[in-house]
């Protein structure tokens, strides 16, 4: 993290706030007013209450995600993480054993940063930590997200998803009596976080996913309190263990969808060792944001490419913007039906989301809903184009249903009338530099 952090410096691309500001709100008022100005991240270098800094918006840039992964030219995010996901199988030895830091510092919760984000939100959260935890049967590392909300130095409260791996861990472990182990990593290294958004399947090792999109092993270090190994490099963690059958109030919380999950009875994380680097970053995240959803959307959108692309010729990309419930597909329209079939292809590719579904041509930009939209409503009729699925499930987590349905829509040129709708250019516009005819202009002064 924060070599990463040096890079973006050298660049140019790290805001920095030096004022005092108040983990309660304030950071996350400021983070998201940049985010309507710029996708920089930006650290918060004097926290109220706290010796470390808080860095936010960190993963709101589709081009910087790219770079993580590391894709070549014109190579697109859904095919390069295809190809690390292919590779990560083949790693024989993903990780190495590798000394603890010198420069740690054992603390606990309270000594953290931990912002409050949203007016209800019924306290402090932690929403950027990677958990990292073992299948009790297997050994199969699992890393992934899960809100925590912060009760005591000793306690946290989380929500473990129905269908995410650590659950599946939990309910394991709970069955046997036992308490379920993990580590919460807080600044984990780049790769470690985009692998943590990823879904693999129940074989799939997110590690080795980290380490292919390094391009060498991850330096893995034993936990103080339980028998996990942790990355060396991971910015602050905290230990600790998940108790069998024990449920506690957790909430309310502003979630990724822009509404609050009311109070529920949720797992409780008991803490046993809470540590960081000497100069250790903490990462927050608002969760809705920017930078809660491209990474989460990026690797949707891939999961959904490998899917589709395995069936239907074709396709070139596939995005989830602007949120994780939408799927918008690229595709090389080589006959009549061709979008019919990449669309139904995509609805059966991820149960959870797809409530939406477009198919547009490959002159379209798929990561700018308003080229998307302009697509559906100039190259043909509204109502032969679209197609309901009624009473269909949706969002695992949906008692009242109201992610029920879908809706695909055919946002492609007619097939055979190509000439008709080919798009109006004014050549050399690409090359224009505005300052060469404007001195003074600046591009983000002019928004």
């Amino acid at each position: 993290m924060r070599h990463y952090l040096s890079r973006l410096r050298s660049r140019g691309e790290l805001l920095s706030v030096k004022r005092e500001v108040d983990p309660r709100y304030e950071i996350a008022a400021v983070a998201r007013r940049l985010q309507q100005e710029t996708t920089k991240p930006v650290l918060f270098e004097n926290v109220r209450g706290s010796r470390l800094p808080v860095l936010m918006n960190l993963y709101t840039d589709h081009q910087r995600l790219c770079e993580i992964i590391r894709c070549e030219p014109n190579e697109t995010f859904c095919a390069r993480l295809d190809r690390e996901i292919s590779l990560a199988t083949t790693l024989e030895a993903p990780t190495e054993r590798a000394a603890p830091p010198t420069d740690w510092i054992t603390g606990k919760l309270s000594d953290l940063p931990i912002p409050t984000y949203h007016a209800r939100d019924g306290a402090p959260y932690i929403t950027a930590g990677v958990f990292l935890a073992k299948d009790p049967n297997t050994g199969r590392t699992n890393l992934s997200f899960h809100r925590s909300m912060v009760i005591s130095d000793d306690e946290l409260r989380i929500r473990l998803g129905s269908t995410h791996d650590l659950a599946r861990f939990q309910q394991q472990a709970e069955a046997r009596g036992e308490p379920l182990e993990a580590a919460i990593l807080i600044g984990a290294d780049p790769e470690i976080f985009m692998s943590a958004c990823v879904s693999l399947p129940p074989d799939g090792d997110e590690l080795a996913l980290a380490a292919a999109m390094r391009g060498g092993p991850i330096a893995m270090r034993p936990a103080r309190t339980i028998d996990l190994d942790v990355p060396v490099s991971a910015e602050i963690v905290i230990e600790g263990r998940i108790l069998p059958n024990v449920r506690r109030p957790e909430g309310p919380f502003g979630e990724f969808m822009g509404y609050y999950v009311e109070v529920g009875e949720n797992h409780v994380f008991e803490v046993t060792h809470v540590g960081w680097r000497e100069g250790a970053v903490f990462q927050g995240l608002i969760c809705g944001s920017h930078e809660d959803l491209r990474p989460l959307e990026a690797a949707t959108a891939a999961r959904i490419y490998k899917a589709i692309s395995g069936q239907v010729r074709g396709v070139l990309d596939v995005s989830c913007r602007p949120t994780v419930m939408n799927t918008v597909i690229k595709l090389d329209k080589q006959y009549e039906g061709h979008a019919q079939h990449a669309l139904l292809a995509a609805l059966g590719s991820h149960l959870d989301y797809n409530k939406l579904v477009i198919v547009v041509d490959k002159d379209v930009d798929i990561y700018n809903m308003e080229d998307v939209i302009w697509a559906f409503l100039t190259r043909g009729r509204a109502d032969t184009r679209t197609m309901v699925l009624h009473d269909v499930p949706g969002f695992y987590r949906d008692p009242h249903k109201d992610h029920w349905g879908r809706l695909a829509i055919d946002a492609t040129r007619p097939w055979g009338r190509e000439a008709e709708f080919e798009r109006k250019t004014i050549p050399g516009t690409e090359q224009v530099v505005l300052e060469d005819y404007l001195p003074h202009f600046s591009a983000r002064a002019a928004t």
